[in-house]
């Protein structure tokens, strides 16, 4: 068992990791619960593999435990399911002291600290974060948010969990699409950082992919530590925390342009990233090797550079201007001059996101 621990301005908290919640039980001594009375939200999928099990697990410990279960799925990740979410909750007398556990992947640990943070105004939840990519990202930093039909995240607020427990063996029941997607915030975040985080993973790719535990182990924990140095010193995507949305702002826009379920976020953050290289080797920026370090690294772990889907460049270009990073409709992104040198808050003109386009998906005439 590894132990983080994240100080915000606002809180400090344990991240945990563990080979399994269920034959690991030291950690639940590790975790201090603010009462005993809790729901679990998951969704349909996870909830049919584990729901049971972490009921059991604090049912043994005299723990009043109730569940929410909502389909699977990033188009679920909206107002009128948080709406359900709410109702379920008053329906099985949660009040203050009860405690919120999302048990799922990115869009369970969003949703759910999105209602933790605004039920009853607010009461206490912690993560269990089950895929790669929530384990490594969406767990960790307290943002929460759902969707709107205009773009990705755009209601949300800034809410730290009360802890988040990361257990390896929820990952072997993944598909293998869904662990493959995780590597992109890996990837991402290996770029950021840069030196040995950088140099490990790049090194170890045959490992990861072969779920080889110690190095499995080795990647999350310095995905989390990253990420966690990074919100300890920007809590609220004030200045440096913005660079974790390196590869975000075309990601989301495929995402929202294509419809959500059509690709999967991992990997249109793996295409976002490519097209944001692209951009930066054209505004002199990024060398091509460098865009080159970004294309083989992307292929070694099976995910796209570019995607099989045509879109509407106006639609296109609409999603972008919603981006929550944009300052006075100018669009801002997060660009790298080198590994481990990001630079956030670049203004980029449309015309050049219009050249790199046709490189990254065909665009409609």
């Amino acid at each position: 068992m590894r132990t983080l621990s994240i100080q915000t301005k606002t809180k400090r908290y344990p991240v945990i990791l563990l080979p399994s919640l269920f034959t690991s039980p030291d950690w639940f001594d590790q975790i201090q619960f603010p009462s005993r009375k809790l729901t679990i939200v998951t969704n349909s999928i996870v909830g049919s593999l584990y729901l049971q099990k972490i009921k059991n697990i604090f049912k043994e410990k005299n723990f009043i435990v109730s569940s929410v279960t909502i389909p699977d799925g990033e188009e679920y990740k909206q107002l009128n399911t948080v709406e359900k979410i709410y109702h379920e909750l008053l329906r099985q007398g949660l009040d203050r002291k009860s405690f919120l556990i999302a048990l799922g992947g990115g869009v369970i640990t969003d949703i759910t600290g999105f209602v933790a943070s605004t039920y009853l105004r607010g009461i206490p939840y912690f993560q269990i974060p089950t895929s790669l990519l929530a384990q490594v990202d969406s767990s960790v930093g307290g943002k929460t948010g759902v969707n709107l039909e205009e773009g990705k995240n755009l209601i949300g607020t800034f809410y730290q969990p009360e802890g988040v427990i990361v257990g390896l063996d929820f990952l072997q029941s993944l598909p293998d699409r869904e662990f493959r997607e995780g590597l992109s915030e890996v990837i991402k975040a290996s770029l950021l950082k840069g030196g040995e985080f950088f140099e490990f993973f790049r090194k170890n790719i045959s490992m990861i992919l072969g779920q080889d535990q110690k190095t499995l182990e080795e990647v999350i924990y310095q995905s989390i530590q990253f990420k966690g140095e990074i919100v300890q010193e920007d809590e609220k995507e004030s200045g440096i925390r913005s660079i974790l949305n390196y590869g975000h702002t075309l990601g989301h826009a495929f995402e929202k342009t294509l419809g959500y379920g059509a690709l999967r976020h991992g990997e249109a953050v793996a295409v976002g990233m490519i097209g944001a290289a692209k951009i930066a080797e054209e505004m002199g920026m990024m060398s091509a090797d460098l865009v080159n370090i970004h294309q083989k690294l992307l292929v070694r772990c099976g995910l796209p550079t570019s995607l099989p889907y045509s879109v509407n460049a106006n639609i296109f270009i609409q999603s972008l201007l919603k981006d929550k990073k944009n300052v006075s409709g100018s669009l801002r992104m997060v660009l790298l001059e080198a590994i481990g040198k990001p630079v956030s808050s670049i203004p980029v003109e449309m015309g050049l996101v219009l050249d790199v386009l046709p490189q990254l998906v065909e665009v409609e005439p």
